[in-house]
């Protein structure tokens, strides 16, 4: 099995979303033992935006992969051809997602890489996996004390399912921004609502 871990916080191994990110590693290496973990770290401006190159390939059949991010668009998404499992670790910004992880969404979401166009609509190329999304949020946006909007978690599920990935797990450690006692509960809960998943999945 292999594992790709797309991390895009800026805080890296430092964040609320990577650690969430680890846990699931484990869990799932509890399983797999022998799994591979590949990261892809975007989180501090690995990514650079698309450009001409990129956006003419989106437009013509011509071939020209090989210059530009068009290029990177290639590396990506033979990571995420190559992938069993996807775990993307992310904050929650301004209530969708950060800039890192819509540039790699921007780069792997590509006509006719892993989308066509039909007379019915966008279909997927991708054939399903799990997508474990590992989030963190400043502010509440589940559960009791909602303070603030969720738009990250529905333009996941449209732009994945658009491409064929629609088997999306969604995790969150909540509430960092109102101090340790505030994360310490949030890391339990969301420790114990893996466990439960994890569980119930080996069983």
């Amino acid at each position: 099995m292999k594992i790709l871990r797309v991390i895009c916080s800026p805080r890296g191994q430092a964040s609320e979303s990577y650690r969430l990110s680890q846990t699931i590693v484990e869990w799932l290496l509890e399983g797999q033992p022998e799994a591979e973990v590949m990261d892809r770290d975007i989180g501090s401006g690995a990514l650079s935006p698309i450009d001409e190159n990129y956006a003419l390939s989106q437009q013509l059949s011509a071939d020209v992969s090989q210059e530009g991010s068009a290029a990177r668009s290639e590396t990506l998404i033979a990571e995420l051809e190559s992938s069993d499992v996807v775990i993307i670790a992310t904050p929650m910004h301004n209530y969708t997602a950060p800039a890192a992880l819509k540039l790699w969404i921007d780069h792997v979401v590509r006509v006719r890489k892993t989308f066509n166009i039909s007379p019915n609509g966008k279909i997927g190329m991708l054939h399903d996996r799990p997508v474990f999304v590992a989030m963190a949020s400043g502010g509440r946006f589940l559960g009791e004390h909602v303070r603030q909007p969720d738009f990250l978690t529905p333009y996941l599920k449209a732009i994945l399912g658009m491409i064929g990935l629609h088997d999306l797990r969604f995790f969150a450690v909540q509430g960092t921004a109102f101090g340790t006692d505030a994360v310490t509960v949030a890391r339990a809960n969301e420790d114990r609502a893996l466990r439960d998943h994890f569980q119930s999945f080996h069983s």
